[in-house]
C-alpha cells in the first residue's frame, strides 16, 4: 500500500501531536489533506492510538471503531448518569495513549463529557481531563454540525451548554485545546475559486461573489459526467431511479457478503447494487491496486456486467473487482500487554454506487471534476452549500439548478466565535495569507 507523503505543513502537525501530550483539533478547509494527515498518523505513530468516529461509516472510512461501541455508551444524552465499564473496556481505556476522533463536528457536547468522564473513571484519574489521555480531533465545523435530537434533548442542551457543539463541553474548562487550521487547499488550484469557497465558509460572500458563482452555474449541465448533489435522500433516489430506468435492458443485482457483527446497517456501499450497461456509477474508495486508476469519488459508465464489472474512466476501460471493507474493534491483550485491532466484521461488495446523484452529505471528503449543485428548495443546514460547492475541483466544473440565494449560505455563529482562536504552527502562516 502506498502512503501519500505529507506537505510541509501537514507534517508540523503530526510533529506536534507526536511529540507532545496536547489536546489537538485539526482543521481546515475542504480539501486541505485532514484524512490524508489522518492516516500518516495511524501508520506512523509510535503512540497506542485508538481511532474512533461519531457513526459507522465514518468509522469504517478511517478504519476505526464507533464512539458509543468503543466506550460502551447508551445511545441518546448521557448526562450525569453513571457509566458501566466491564473489566474489558477499563483495561483497553488503560491501555490508550492518544484518542483520535475523525468527524468530531458531529460529536455533541453531552457525548464528549462522556468519554472524558469514561476515561477518568476507567484509569482512575478523577482529576485529570481526559484520565491522561492526550486527545486528537479531526474535523470541520463549518462542514457537519451535530444532529439536534428531539424537543427534550434540545432543551437539556440549551440549560446546560452554550451550545451543541463539542467545543462547548464542560471539560474544556480545564482542558486546553489547540486548534491548528490546515490551509494549503490541494483540492482546487484556482485562486479565484480558493476565494469564492472561503467567502461561502465564512458566510461572507459579496453581491459580486455571489453574482460570479450564479453566472458560472448557469449554464445548461452536462447530460453526461456530471454528478447531481442534492440536498434529500428523496431527490437522490428519484434522479438516480429514473435514470436507470431510461437506460435499455434489465438491471443485474449484485447482492453484498456480510460477515461478523456488523451492527445495524451502517454499510459503506448498497447491499444490493443494481446496475445496467450505460448506468453512471461514482467509486466508494480509492484503487487497491495502488495503481491509481480511480479515487473516491471517481465518476465513470458501465460497459460490461459479468463476474466483475467493466467501467470506463475518461476513455480508459477498467475491470472492477468486489472490495471488502473491515469493521474494528480494538481489545488489550494481558498476555503482550499491547493494545489489539482486530476485524469483527467484512462487507464485500464492488466499490461502486449509482451517481447520476448524490446527497450533498455523503458527498463529504469527495472531490468531483463537475457537478450539479441542487438545494432544492432551500439550504436547511449550516454548512450544507460550502460542502456541496467545495467538492467540485475547478469552477467550471460547477452547474447550479437554480441561482444562489444569501438564505442558502448558513454559518453557525458559534463556529464562528470557535474558529476565531485558530493558530497556525511556523511556516504555516505564510501558506495561510497566500490562500486566503
Amino acid at each position: 500500500m502506498s502512503l501519500p507523503v505529507l506537505s510541509p505543513e501537514q507534517a508540523a502537525v503530526f510533529g506536534a501531536i507526536e511529540n507532545s501530550r496536547a489536546h489537538i483539533f485539526v482543521t481546515g478547509r475542504a480539501g486541505t489533506g485532514k484524512s490524508t494527515l489522518l492516516e500518516h498518523l495511524s501508520w506512523n505513530t509510535s503512540k497506542n492510538v485508538v481511532i474512533a468516529a461519531p457513526t459507522g461509516v465514518a468509522a469504517l472510512n478511517v478504519g476505526g471503531q464507533t464512539i458509543h461501541s468503543l466506550f460502551r455508551l447508551p445511545i441518546g444524552v448521557i448526562a450525569d448518569h453513571a457509566i458501566e465499564q466491564g473489566p474489558e473496556v477499563r483495561k483497553l481505556l488503560n491501555a490508550i495513549d492518544t484518542l483520535v476522533i475523525d468527524e468530531v463536528s458531529m460529536v455533541n457536547a453531552d457525548l464528549l463529557d462522556a468519554i472524558d468522564r469514561s476515561l477518568r473513571q476507567a484509569r482512575q484519574r478523577p482529576h485529570e481531563a481526559f484520565g491522561g489521555v492526550q486527545l486528537v480531533l479531526f474535523g470541520d465545523p463549518f462542514q457537519l454540525a451535530p444532529v439536534p435530537g428531539d424537543p427534550e434533548e434540545r432543551a437539556y442542551f440549551a440549560d446546560r451548554y452554550r451550545s451543541m457543539w463539542f467545543f462547548d463541553a464542560r471539560v474544556w474548562d480545564e482542558a486546553e485545546l489547540t486548534i491548528y487550521e490546515l490551509a494549503t487547499i490541494h483540492r482546487q488550484h484556482e485562486l479565484e475559486f480558493k476565494k469564492l469557497l472561503t467567502a461561502v465558509r465564512h458566510g461572507v460572500v459579496t453581491a459580486e461573489m455571489a453574482q460570479r458563482l450564479n453566472d458560472v452555474g448557469a449554464r445548461p449541465a452536462p447530460s453526461e459526467g456530471a454528478i447531481t448533489l442534492a440536498t434529500t435522500n428523496a431527490t437522490v433516489t428519484r434522479i438516480n431511479a429514473a435514470a436507470l430506468a431510461k437506460l435499455p435492458g434489465r438491471s443485474l443485482s449484485a447482492v453484498a457478503e456480510v460477515s461478523g457483527e456488523f451492527g445495524g446497517r451502517a454499510y459503506p456501499a448498497d447491499e444490493k447494487l443494481e446496475l445496467k450497461v450505460g448506468a453512471q456509477v461514482m467509486f466508494l474508495r480509492n484503487d487497491s491496486g495502488g495503481d491509481g486508476r480511480w479515487v473516491n469519488g471517481t465518476i465513470g459508465e458501465v460497459v460490461k456486467i459479468a463476474d466483475t464489472v467493466t467501467v470506463e474512466i475518461d476513455g480508459e476501460r477498467h475491470e472492477v473487482r468486489p472490495a471488502t471493507w473491515e469493521r474494528y474493534r480494538y481489545s488489550y491483550s494481558a498476555a503482550t500487554k499491547t493494545l489489539n485491532k482486530d476485524v469483527v466484521a467484512e462487507f464485500t461488495q464492488f466499490p461502486l454506487r449509482l451517481a447520476w446523484a448524490v446527497t450533498i452529505h455523503k458527498s463529504q471528503g469527495k472531490s468531483y471534476d463537475r457537478a450539479i449543485v441542487d438545494l432544492g428548495q432551500r439550504s436547511f443546514a449550516p454548512g450544507q452549500t460550502y460542502v456541496a460547492l467545495s467538492r467540485i475541483t475547478a469552477l467550471e466544473g460547477l452547474y447550479l439548478t437554480r441561482p444562489l440565494r444569501p438564505s442558502d449560505i448558513i454559518v453557525d455563529e458559534n463556529v464562528t466565535r470557535f474558529m476565531s482562536k485558530a493558530v497556525a504552527l511556523p511556516g504555516i502562516a505564510a501558506a495561510q495569507s497566500a490562500t486566503s
